[in-house]
Order: C-alpha cells, then sequence, then structure tokens
C-alpha cells in the first residue's frame, strides 16, 4: 500500500522519510495552504464571521499536485506540527484533498527521532475540531481587529500603522513602563557599610549597620538615613569603638533546579545567557526540533517540539536523564525522590517541556554537526534538562551580628549592629552542571563568609557613609517582557516572537542595547488606543480573551459566540471614535521638519504616501503645497561636488543621485560612505563583492574591505 505523509517543512519531510522507509511518500505543505485571503476583509461579519478562505497565491500548482498524489495513495495521514496552528493546517488540508474529517488520520510528533515518528504513526486519531475551531476564532478576531483598527489609527497618526490585539497590549506594557520611569523622583537614602577582619585568619568580610544605636532599625532602601549628616554623626559615634561578633546563626538550606524549559522562560533564558532575540531563539529550536545530521548517526531531531507551556516530561525520558547523571556523576547526584514540576493551570499540556529528544546526546557529542547558534542553544536545552533530574544542592548558611560603640555609648548600653551574611557550598548538587542566570544583581547572602564565633573582636578595616538614591523600574528587555507577557496572559508562548518583532520592525519600539524604549509613535499609538478603545489595550481583557480561545480548544464555548460579544460592542466603540475624531490628526513631533513651505511660511510635515514619505505643508487644505522628501548622504558627486541624495525607483527600489539634477546626471546603485579617496580626496561609494570604489572617471581607486571578526551574540 501507498501511503502519502503531509507535514510542513521539507527538513523534516526529508528526515521522517528516512525513518519510514519504502511505501511512504512524505511531503511538505510548507506552512499554511489555504488562509483569509490579506487584500480584503475575508470575514463575513452578517453570517456568524463566517471565513472566506482561499488557497494562498502562489500555492495553486502544490495544491494541484498534492491532490494527485492524495488520490493515488491508498492512504493520507496528516503529520503537520502538533499544536493548534498545525491542527488548522491539517483541517485545510483535509477540506482541499475531501478527505473524510472522522477518519483517523491525524498524526503528531513530539519528537523527530525513529521512536518518536514511529510512536506517534502507531496513534493516529480524528482531527480535533475543538482546536481547529480556536485557531479560527483566534484568526479571525486578529483579522477583525487589524483590519477594522490599523485603517483608523494609520488615519490618525501616520499613514501605513498597524494595530493588533495581541500586539498593542504588548506595546502598552513597553509604554506604561517608560512613563513610570519619566514620573519617579529619585529619594536619597544612605547606608553605613563597613570591612572587617577575623583574627586570627585576617580574611575580609563585609557588613552593613542594621540597627542605630537608639535601637531603630535600618534596612537598606528604607530610607532611615536620609541625608549625610545623619550618616556622618553615626560615624563619628563609631570612632575608637570595638566590634565584637554577638551571635552566629549556622543553617543549612537547599536549592533546588528550575524545570525543564518551556517556550517562554528559553525565550527568556536565551535572551539572558546567550543575548538572542526570542526570533533567532525560535529559528534555532525549530532546527533542532525537525533534524540535524549528526555526525555517525545520521539525521535526527535533537529537541522535542519547541511550543510548549507543559512542564511535564516522559517517563522513558527521564530514566534516559537519570541513567546518565548515575553513569556520569554517581548516586549521590540523583534525588531521593524523582522531582516533578507542576504546570500552571491555564497552560496546554498537549505536548512535553522542550528537552533533548535523545539525553545521552551531549552537546559535545554533537557540536561538531551543529552551527553556532543550534550548539548554545542545544547545549542550553540539555544542561536545564539534566540539571532538572538532579539532586538539590546544598548550603551552608552563616549570619552574623556583630556590635559595636564608642565608650561612652557603650556605658550606656548603646551599641549600633552590623550584620553579614553568607553560605558556603556542602554538596553542589546540580549546580555542578547548571544554575538560572537572573536579571537581579548578585544577593548579598550569596557572599561566603569567613569562620566567625560569638565572641569574636573583629578588627574594623573601613567603615564609610554611602549615598544612595531609589531607582525607578527597570526598563524592559526582550527576556523580562516576555515574562511580564507570560504573567499577565497576554498572548501565547508561541507567538511572543512574532510580537516583540512586530512593533520593533513597525517603528513602535526601539532597541538600546538589550532595552526596550517606546517611540514617540509607539506612545502617540498607544495613548490613542488607551482615550479610545481602552479594552483593546487592556491586559486582563486580553488574557480573558485568551482563556476564552482555549476554552474553544477545550470544547467548553461556542466560538461564534465568544466572537459576538467581543465584535458588536467593539463595532460601536469603533464608530464613536471615528465620531469623535472625525477632523482630528496627531501630529508628531518627530516629524516637523525645518524646512519652511514656500507658499505660506508653515514648517513643513513628513508623511507618507503610496510611494512612500515626501513633505507637505500642515495648512493643508488652505495651502496643498507638497514635494518630495529629499534625503542627503555625506558623500559629494563625484562630477561636479553637490551633494549625492538618495532616490527611489518607480518599484521603489533605492539608488543614488546628484542634487543638481538635471543639470548634472550622476546616479549610481552603489552605497555612499564617508570615506574619502587617497588619491583625489573624492567620495568613496560602496560597490558589490565588498568593495570601496572612487567613481571618478579619471581616477578608478579600489580596494577591499577588510571583513572584522564577527562576534557570537
Amino acid at each position: 500500500m501507498s501511503k502519502l505523509v503531509i507535514v510542513e517543512s521539507p527538513a523534516k519531510a526529508k528526515n521522517i522519510k528516512g525513518y519510514l522507509g519504502k511505501g511512504y511518500d512524505v511531503v511538505a505543505s510548507m506552512g499554511h495552504v489555504r488562509d483569509l485571503p490579506a487584500e480584503r476583509l475575508s470575514v463575513d461579519v452578517d453570517k456568524n464571521f463566517a471565513p472566506n478562505y482561499a488557497i494562498i497565491k502562489g500555492k495553486e500548482n502544490f495544491v494541484k499536485d498534492l491532490k494527485k498524489k492524495a488520490d493515488a495513495a491508498d492512504y493520507v495521514y496528516l503529520a503537520t506540527d502538533p499544536d493548534r496552528e498545525g491542527e488548522a493546517i491539517s483541517w485545510h488540508l483535509a477540506y482541499l484533498l475531501g478527505l473524510d474529517l472522522k477518519d483517523k488520520n491525524r498524526v503528531t510528533f513530539n519528537e523527530i527521532t525513529k521512536s518518536g515518528v514511529q510512536r506517534g504513526m502507531s496513534h493516529p486519531r480524528e482531527l480535533d475540531i475543538d482546536l481547529v475551531n480556536a485557531q479560527q476564532a483566534r484568526r479571525i478576531l486578529d483579522r477583525l481587529i487589524g483590519y477594522k483598527l490599523s485603517p483608523f489609527v494609520s488615519q490618525k497618526i501616520r499613514r501605513g500603522l498597524s494595530a493588533g490585539r495581541v500586539q498593542s497590549v504588548a506595546l502598552r506594557l513597553v509604554v506604561d513602563r517608560e512613563n513610570e520611569i519619566r514620573a519617579f523622583v529619585p529619594e536619597e537614602y544612605w547606608s553605613i557599610d563597613a570591612k572587617f577582619t577575623n583574627p586570627p585568619e585576617r580574611k575580609t568580610f563585609g557588613a552593613i549597620l542594621v540597627s542605630d544605636p537608639e535601637g531603630n532599625k535600618l534596612k537598606l532602601g528604607d530610607k532611615n538615613i536620609e541625608n549625610k549628616e545623619q550618616s556622618d554623626k553615626i560615624l563619628a559615634d563609631l570612632e575608637g569603638a570595638e566590634f565584637i561578633v554577638k551571635s552566629v546563626k549556622k543553617g543549612t538550606r537547599k536549592k533546588n533546579p528550575t524545570p525543564p524549559f518551556i517556550t517562554s522562560t528559553l525565550q527568556q533564558e536565551a535572551s539572558r545567557r546567550l543575548s538572542f532575540q526570542a526570533r533567532r531563539t525560535m529559528k534555532a529550536a525549530q532546527e533542532l526540533y525537525e533534524g540535524v545530521d549528526v555526525q555517525g548517526m545520521g539525521t535526527i531531531g535533537l529537541i522535542t517540539y519547541m511550543r510548549t507551556d507543559s512542564l511535564r516530561i516522559s517517563e522513558e525520558a527521564r530514566a534516559a536523564g537519570n541513567q546518565y547523571i548515575l553513569d556520569t556523576y554517581g548516586e549521590k547526584y540523583l534525588p531521593a525522590k524523582p522531582r516533578y514540576f507542576k504546570t500552571k493551570g491555564n497552560a496546554q499540556d498537549g505536548h512535553e517541556a522542550i528537552r533533548p529528544a535523545v539525553p545521552s546526546l551531549t552537546p559535545d557529542r554533537v557540536k561538531s554537526s551543529l552551527t553556532s547558534d543550534q550548539y548554545k542553544l542545544y547545549s542550553l536545552i540539555w544542561k536545564r534538562f539534566i540539571a532538572s533530574l538532579m539532586a538539590s544542592c546544598v548550603q551552608n548558611t552563616v549570619k552574623a551580628e556583630i556590635t559595636g560603640a564608642n565608650d561612652k555609648d557603650a556605658a550606656e548600653g548603646k551599641y549600633c549592629v552590623f550584620a553579614a551574611a553568607g553560605y558556603s557550598v556542602k554538596f553542589d548538587g546540580f549546580t555542578t552542571l547548571y544554575e538560572e542566570s537572573t536579571d537581579d544583581d548578585e544577593d548579598e547572602s550569596k557572599k561566603q563568609l569567613p569562620e566567625l564565633s560569638e565572641g569574636d573582636i573583629v578588627k574594623l578595616k573601613e567603615l564609610a557613609g554611602n549615598q544612595h538614591f531609589t531607582q525607578p523600574p527597570a526598563r524592559y528587555t526582550e527576556a523580562s517582557l516576555i515574562k511580564a507577557m507570560e504573567e499577565n496572559g497576554i498572548g501565547r508562548p508561541s507567538t511572543y516572537a512574532t510580537i516583540i518583532t512586530t512593533i520593533t520592525k513597525r517603528g513602535y519600539v526601539k532597541r538600546q542595547a538589550k532595552l526596550l524604549v517606546p517611540t514617540e509613535l509607539g506612545e502617540a499609538t498607544t495613548g490613542l488606543l488607551k482615550e479610545k478603545f481602552p479594552k483593546i489595550v487592556n491586559a486582563k481583557f486580553t488574557a480573558s480573551m485568551e482563556n476564552q480561545l482555549d476554552e474553544v480548544g477545550e470544547g467548553k464555548s461556542d466560538y461564534v459566540a465568544m466572537l459576538h460579544t467581543f465584535y458588536d460592542e467593539f463595532d460601536k466603540t469603533l464608530q464613536k471614535a471615528k465620531d469623535d475624531m472625525k477632523d482630528v490628526k496627531i501630529q508628531l513631533e518627530e516629524d516637523i521638519t525645518d524646512i519652511p513651505c514656500e507658499k505660506c511660511g508653515r514648517l513643513m510635515v513628513i508623511k507618507t504616501g503610496r510611494f512612500g514619505r515626501f513633505l507637505a505643508c500642515p495648512g493643508y487644505p488652505e495651502c496643498k503645497n507638497a514635494k518630495p522628501l529629499i534625503t542627503k548622504t555625506n558623500a559629494k558627486c563625484p562630477r561636479c561636488g553637490k551633494d549625492v541624495i538618495e532616490k527611489k525607483s518607480k518599484k521603489g527600489f533605492t539608488f543614488y543621485g546628484c542634487d543638481g539634477w538635471p543639470e548634472c546626471n550622476f546616479m549610481t546603485w552603489d552605497k555612499p560612505t564617508d570615506e574619502t579617496c587617497p588619491k583625489c580626496g573624492k567620495s568613496l561609494f560602496r560597490k558589490k563583492g565588498n568593495i570601496l570604489a572612487c567613481l571618478d572617471e579619471n581616477c578608478g581607486f579600489e580596494k577591499k574591505i577588510e571583513r572584522k571578526k564577527k562576534k557570537d551574540d
């Protein structure tokens, strides 16, 4: 019998074909084959939001060929990705190929290994229509908001903008944080910090004042010591003081490993530890899941499915991981009882956590077969998984209180109290392999202390008052924004990378090193949406929508009823906003130029039209003056010496020409640079092949650009 298996990507098709062998034809759909056409709304709101699907442009011939293969096959298996989106792709394929929705032809692979593929093929099931409806509801919801709201925002702020159900809430988080930072008023406070040595070891350790001579408790950050005068008084009181160890409390504490990765925590840790953007992380993870040609083993999927928010792992994987720990580290590195991590209540538990498909395949064994990104990410995933199975780290803790007073205060029973805390490792446990990174500064309690005993007289080495100011909340990084989105129930793990990419690509947010900073455009867009569409940018409302979509996927809710509940109110809000802002246009400061209008004297503004950006008079319709926006470069024309400016062809391609056109007709596709020719002094241009060239016909100077060695992020 001939069997046709349809997956999503060519890489996965090749690998699965190798596992299934003869009798199977494995083809890739290359993602979706049918969708809502982009040129129109494609949703009939008057007919219970009926979607008007069509074959995606460019895939018509592929679908014809696929139909021929399906007709010729004895059986067709739908093996798209094991998630909501994959279920919908299979549903669309079933429709186009005329398959019976009651057939058990849906198979899923949690890992692309021989056993994983065989396990998936041996458990076919019917298509999950509830999951399909949840995906349809999300797609229709996002289409309705995007196609109804984006034109309104574009009309009121700038042409070509977009607004979305999830992206607009994520943007609001960034904007609100920036407003918090601006509104923050720092307050001064002081700390008294000491450094002591403990005779006879003479090891230096730090301590902080926690109680003044009057017995007032002090806590760093509580602004108890408000200014330098108060700090100096305490320092003066401690001149000539003797310092004695009042108490030493020793104990032990356990430090447990973090769970294996889910999508959000993988993106966060890759951002913190590897400086990977979420999109880069998911690209490498997709490649590791779909399969890599490993030297000596052939092609194999190295990790399980990477879009998941479940912490569950299979007992088979647990046993394999435990065996590796036993063989490598010994029995004491295994916990007395297996450790199980609890998945959050609102998580989808359809897949395991992200783990190595074959735990015995260490990163070093596969390093030569992987790209740099693949190796770094696989190493992170492998270590996190193995560490999650290992015994806890046991630490010896010590907390010491040290009293100090001058003779006068001591006679009156008034003492300053300093506190020192630290630890030493009794048993390293999982930390021998992996510890999670954090965004926080190193904790004082993580420092080691020398041996101290009650009654010891310690020697003061240094005593100082240190000025501090309360700090505003930190700007978001990709890692902290993903964490905030997860905590607020905004979006789903599979969408985080796309959301962050969208708000940066659209110019709503810019990156400053690792920080995400809203632009004026982003703040104006958020301000407009907060005022006119408060629910759309409300985190709790968005989270409730996600919960409703989950209920649809679980068969608990009807998606048409859910869409009616949302859209009927949204449509009224949109109409009211249009009426309220009929003649209103929000002008961004960044769009105002210093170029005066030749006709009326107003400063011209930058606008965006069908063919790009241009200059227009803000006095429209009284003054209709408009002209091209000229972007100057730092280069000079090699023919006449005037400025070289950036231009656009009719098809939108960038080229460069002389500002003196038409008198001077110099034009080039080569990009101008700031460098000048060492022979004639004219501007150099960058040609294909990484060559800097002088375009003066009488010079002809060229030189190869030496590439700098690129560092890994």
